[in-house]
């Protein structure tokens, strides 16, 4: 069995963004050799979230306007920030866009359904946070 593990690293101004990771985690399918196997896609932060879904702009905007309406940026509303922090509304979009993705690898390749793109989602950004891509397979 053939497995390679690489760590991303993002840094985001922005309190709120999505990048498209897909070609980074192509190439760490490619750099391991592995034909057939699983990848897993990670977040390894509990504000920063990993998901799939189709990379068009109208999309990402409605996600923003949504999660922003079902937990809100303000400080005072949230318990968890009680402890000094201010981010308990990331704590929130987190866990409604998910932790982390597994993508079957067939051929060499991640195994898409159309118009799937993997993403990285920040929800507290302005500090380095790390993403984990692990292959494992044949």
């Amino acid at each position: 069995m053939k497995s390679l593990t690489r760590q991303l690293t993002f840094n985001l101004p922005a309190r709120m963004e999505f990048v498209n990771i897909t070609d980074q985690v192509e190439g760490a399918v490619s750099d391991s050799g592995v034909q057939e196997g699983l990848c897993l896609v990670n977040a390894m932060h509990i504000t920063a979230s990993v998901f799939i879904n189709d990379d068009e702009p109208g999309l990402h905007r409605d996600y923003k306007r949504w999660l922003e309406e079902l937990a809100p940026h303000d400080p005072k509303r949230y318990e968890h920030n009680r402890s000094g922090e201010d981010n308990g509304d990331a704590h929130h979009k987190r866990q409604i866009m998910g932790r982390e993705v597994v993508v079957a690898i067939t051929g060499g390749r991640l195994d898409f359904g159309p118009w799937e793109q993997i993403f990285y989602g920040e929800f507290d950004g302005r500090r380095a946070k790390r993403v984990l891509v692990k292959i494992i397979g044949e």
